[in-house]
């Protein structure tokens, strides 16, 4: 179905929106502007495309592509070419990919994962990553979904794969061979796969708007047209403090391919150490820091309670120029008290979704980062409309609505869910985001709320769909509600309303200890509060009320608000840390007194 368009005097210069279409339309251009899509290219062959040639000497200066920021390794940008045909050829004749093969990757950030990414997408093979922190069975449920040919992990997640599943080791002798090039081997290298651009590129695992974990399938075209949005005017130094497994570091990562570029990766395994990351900012001369909300936290936070650090932090990353900060919202005292901490360095937002291969609206410059609360304009190549989330119109500028978007950069669809994906995308390349937004007059987008259900903890999606199924795998578990609680660290925790059977000896201490065994650390529930029962519509299915309860501060235990002061109809219920009652007009649970 043809797509409909605006002539470029309907639309507004100032907010972009077009009043005849009821859309919001980028006024950014790209540099450089898109290949057209019927040409056969790869997202690598796209990116080395812009490389000098020739290449400057072996002996003149050059950055290094890759810096490991926990031991110093470095990664020159040659080695990296050289790196990324030797492993491109290996995949190909001594593992035996074949274009289409999908590769699951379980590791943590190194400076070997860009270069296989790299490599992989090179030869047509399809790159998916997982959190290395999984377990083994919710490592199990991706398997299932992606069916790969071969995962690449390192020993200390080698266990969570199946017997079955060819695995190669990054940490291994063999891996490392694969990195060296042999003038012996005939081996056949990727300049003899034709890659089009419509042809799967990267599959991520998104919990999508209805909280179970989906693959998302991301052609060569999303990230090309996602990478020429990003493309930076100057040479920088960019540390990478998010996962490479999640789409935010995904994208990021791939900028390993510019020698305009060095990415510093954050590769600590254990707590995220504020500390460590402004050291290594000094060290390496970091001018750009990619991070999610709560790190952010507790690098303001260091500065704030160590004197000697917030004295010393101006001169400490005197090269850093701009925060990146993604993967949830950012309160603006947050901005308000980094401003204070680093002086002169700008914090700017953006915002996407996997199913959008990442960011599609973001701050530029010094300007557009002080609207404190907006996570920027339209990136090149957006169209957005606003739309009632009941009427099903689309709105004008300052009036919210369900977010829906399109553009070049927008999935090719949840792996073998049809459904799925028509529920999200419709035929017209609209997707759905299931979040509440608004445009200003000024074309800038502010983020509400969110319409769909999925909990976000420091930057990572829990579904609450999920846990409930897990909950009630109990055996003395009848019924279970996951909801978000408000929280000033993490954005939001997960907490669980639970039902259990009638004679049994629940306590909220074991409830939380079956959970975490079974899940990665940030899908753990943080309270439970054992309940009667739990309302619920004729269909039985839990009311959304419960999904969107608000806070209040009750000695520090979480509780919920009514809506307005009248006496409903109550039933007393007790939980483990409060006495509720069920407010059966409004449904509603509210908050008695704290148990003594």
């Amino acid at each position: 179905m043809p797509r409909p368009s605006a002539s470029d005097a309907d639309i507004d210069p100032r907010s972009g929106y077009c009043a005849s279409a009821k859309t919001f339309h980028s006024l950014r251009t790209p540099e450089p502007p898109l290949p057209s899509p019927d040409l056969p290219l790869s997202f690598p062959a796209y990116a080395l495309s812009f490389l000098p040639s020739p290449l400057p000497a072996p002996t003149a200066p050059s950055r290094p592509a890759l810096v490991d920021a926990g031991t110093g390794e470095s990664v020159p940008f040659r080695t990296f070419l050289s790196r990324l045909r030797a492993l491109a050829a290996a995949l190909r004749s001594r593992v035996g990919l074949a274009p289409g093969d999908v590769a699951f990757v379980l590791a943590p950030a190194g400076v070997h994962v860009p270069v296989l990414y790299y490599a992989l997408m090179s030869v047509g093979a399809v790159v998916s990553p997982a959190n290395p922190s999984l377990t083994a069975a919710e490592v199990a449920r991706l398997l299932a979904l992606s069916n790969p040919r071969v995962a690449f992990a390192v020993a200390g997640t080698r266990g969570k794969l199946p017997p079955g599943l060819r695995t190669v080791l990054l940490d291994s002798p063999t891996f490392l061979s694969f990195l060296l090039h042999d003038e012996s081997e005939d081996g056949t290298g990727a300049e003899l796969v034709v890659v089009r651009q419509s042809d799967p590129a990267a599959v991520l695992y998104s919990s999508g708007t209805t909280g179970r974990a989906k693959a998302v399938v991301l052609t060569h075209r999303n990230i090309i047209a996602s990478n020429v949005t990003r493309a930076p005017a100057a040479t920088e130094t960019l540390m990478l403090a998010v996962p490479l497994f999640h789409i935010y570091g995904f994208t990021f990562c791939l900028r390993a391919a510019s020698p305009a570029h060095t990415l510093v990766l954050h590769t600590a395994r254990a707590r995220f150490d504020a500390a460590a990351v402004l050291a290594a900012m000094g060290r390496f001369g970091v001018t750009r820091l990619a991070l999610a909300p709560p790190a952010l936290l507790a690098i303001v936070r260091a500065a704030e309670e160590d004197a000697a650090a917030a004295a010393a932090a101006p001169t400490r990353v005197a090269t850093l120029k701009t925060v990146n900060c993604g993967g949830a919202p950012v309160a603006a005292d947050l901005i308000a008290r980094f401003s204070r901490m680093f002086p002169g360095v700008s914090v700017t937002q953006g915002y996407g979704l996997t199913e959008t291969t990442a960011g599609f609206c973001r701050a530029v410059g010094e300007e557009e980062s002080a609207r404190i609360g907006s996570v920027g304009r339209l990136s090149w190549g957006v169209q957005v409309k606003i739309v009632h989330p009941e009427a099903g119109a689309a709105m004008p500028p300052d009036v919210p609505g369900e977010l829906w978007v399109r553009g070049p950069f927008v999935m090719k669809g949840y792996l073998g869910e049809e459904d799925s994906t028509s529920e999200i995308l419709d035929s017209e390349g609209w997707l759905r985001t299931g979040d509440l937004c608004y445009i200003d007059k000024d074309g800038f987008v502010y983020i509400v709320d969110r319409l769909k259900e999925l909990i976000k903890y420091k930057g990572y999606q829990v579904p609450p769909a999920e846990l409930e199924s897990l909950l009630q795998t109990h055996p003395d578990i009848v019924e279970a509600a996951v909801v978000a609680y408000p929280d000033d660290e993490a954005g939001e925790l997960p907490v669980a309303f639970v039902v259990g059977r009638p004679g049994s000896h629940l306590h909220e201490s074991h409830i939380k200890e079956f959970v975490a065994s079974q899940v990665v650390h940030y899908k753990r529930i943080h309270h439970v509060f054992l309940v009667d029962s739990i309302p619920q519509n004729a269909a039985e299915k839990i009311y959304q009320y419960i999904k969107n309860f608000k806070k209040i501060e009750t000695s520090g235990i979480l509780c919920s608000r009514p809506a307005v002061n009248q006496e409903p109809q109550e039933q007393k219920i007790e939980a483990t840390s409060i006495l509720c009652r069920i407010d059966v007009d409004r449904k509603l649970f509210i908050p008695l007194h704290p148990k003594a």
